[in-house]
């Protein structure tokens, strides 16, 4: 595609539609997670210690339903959020990774884990840019940066900037959100 037809595509609402879909080149980016129209996004993988190209995951309504427990699906599928000081994972010390409840999606390190006091599993940074984004909640009246996983859109929690250096940053997760992969040191 030329600079001329980019330019009259542009200049309607279709070809506006078109570029929001399907950007140039045929790739999407949202918050670094570069996603082709094959539905593959690029993953940063744990056990692989590198990036990795993984199906996007989409179910219905109902799949999701039958795959995951009542609580998983209220806080993954419908952006709930777990009773404070109750989660299974709040005080797990062990060394390993923490994955996506929904898709096994790596999300973060135990090495970023820290104690926040706020009741939910607190970490200064995601295993990388790609496996977790970070899209506008504007719920309860207030603005907030709600998290997600890249790969099925699941709620994880929230983000907010009064973590522990080196990142000053806090994701809050909720427990069941997450599953527990321990990692050989």
């Amino acid at each position: 595609m030329n600079r001329r037809q980019i330019l009259l595509m542009l200049t309607s609402q279709t070809g506006m539609l078109w570029l929001a879909v399907n950007g140039f080149a045929g790739q999407n980016k949202k918050n670094g997670a570069a996603m082709t129209t094959s539905g593959k996004i690029k993953v940063y993988s744990a056990e692989q210690g590198d990036f990795i190209l993984v199906d996007k995951v989409h179910r219905s309504k109902e799949e999701w339903k039958q795959l995951l427990t009542s609580e998983q699906y209220h806080v993954l599928r419908e952006a709930g959020t777990e009773r404070a000081f109750t989660g299974k994972l709040l005080k797990n010390k062990q060394h390993g990774v923490y994955r996506c409840a929904a898709c096994g999606n790596d999300l973060y390190l135990s090495d970023s884990k820290f104690d926040s006091g706020t009741g939910w599993p607190s970490y200064y940074e995601a295993i990388a840019d790609e496996n977790v984004l970070i899209r506008e909640d504007r719920g309860f009246f207030v603005t907030r940066n709600e998290l997600i996983c890249s790969r099925c859109e699941s709620h994880l929690g929230h983000v907010f900037d009064d973590g522990p250096p080196p990142t000053g940053k806090r994701h809050c997760i909720n427990s069941v959100s997450l599953k527990f992969k321990k990692l050989d040191q």
